[in-house]
């Protein structure tokens, strides 16, 4: 039997207390936060005058709390930007994370606050953002699918400016075993295979005024390294940043609304180290 929807308590707080991090450290300008205090509780994402890092209302199926979406995984060692202050999370999907009338997906996702979707911080000057990923042995995901995990997506909600993406992309031939930054027009920029157990650390710079995506990435602790030039891409027309699990339908061309979804999803992605930073003059966290 697969372990419970999540970890609470004293437990939760024990497995994140034990990981241990000699990671890096962020000596840019932060204008966006998506680290989780140690001191969190699952219930503290489900309303607005506790969640003080996520939107408690977006991105999920209604009526269902994030207490029951995300939990605390038990890490051994924090993601390369966590520390003894900051910890993991755990987006998880499940037969019915439908977001609105989306019935081709299973969805869940966070968006952190302050993020607008016109006028915010995250789409001006030059933005690096950055996560760090780890698989979870109990929640595998079924890689036959193609999963958007993380993306900048515009206010007209019309296009991606990129993609974070696992599994088998509908549109064109890939690894499915391999992780994919694609830039807006879909076009795989960089790809790495997934890692069984180790943390994987990602990095992407959108410069707004140059029109330009670069990626970084590292595994476990390293530092993380160049692996891509900045490349032109449009990065016009604003919006926001999506953390957590898209999972996209096979079968159809309609795949918002319509498409195969299996029976029995859990499914899960674990998530640390989540920020923006401003890389005005070139500065950012390695």
């Amino acid at each position: 039997m697969r372990p419970s929807l999540f970890l609470v308590g004293s437990l939760a707080a024990t497995a994140a207390s034990a990981a241990c991090s000699t990671g890096g450290a962020i000596k840019c300008p932060v204008v966006l936060s998506g680290q989780v205090p140690a001191s969190m509780q699952l219930t503290d994402f489900d309303t607005a005058a506790t969640n003080k890092v996520f939107n408690a209302g977006n991105v999920k199926a209604s009526g269902v709390p994030w207490s029951q979406i995300l939990r605390f995984p038990n890490v051994t060692t924090n993601s390369r930007f966590d520390n003894a202050s900051t910890k993991s999370v755990e987006v998880t999907i499940a037969d019915g994370s439908v977001f609105k009338t989306q019935y081709g997906f299973r969805r869940a996702g966070l968006q952190m606050l302050g993020d607008a979707n016109t006028g915010g911080p995250g789409a001006v000057g030059v933005r690096t953002v950055h996560w760090s990923v780890q698989q979870d042995p109990a929640r595998t995901l079924n890689l036959t699918h193609e999963y958007q995990n993380m993306w900048h997506e515009t206010a007209d909600y019309s296009a991606n400016q990129f993609d974070f993406k696992m599994g088998t992309l509908l549109d064109r031939a890939s690894d499915k075993n391999a992780m994919k930054i694609t830039n807006r027009k879909g076009e795989v920029v960089w790809s790495t295979p997934i890692e069984a157990t180790a943390w994987q650390n990602f990095a992407v710079t959108l410069d707004f005024d140059k029109n330009t995506l670069q990626v970084y990435y590292s595994k476990g602790l390293d530092a993380l390294k160049q692996v891509t030039a900045a490349l032109p891409n449009d990065n016009s027309g604003e919006g926001q940043y999506q953390i957590g699990m898209l999972k996209k339908p096979t079968g159809t061309d309609d795949v918002v609304n319509s498409g195969y979804q299996e029976s029995g999803i859990d499914e899960g992605q674990i998530y640390g180290g989540i920020f923006i930073e401003d890389s005005a003059g070139g500065c950012i966290s390695l």
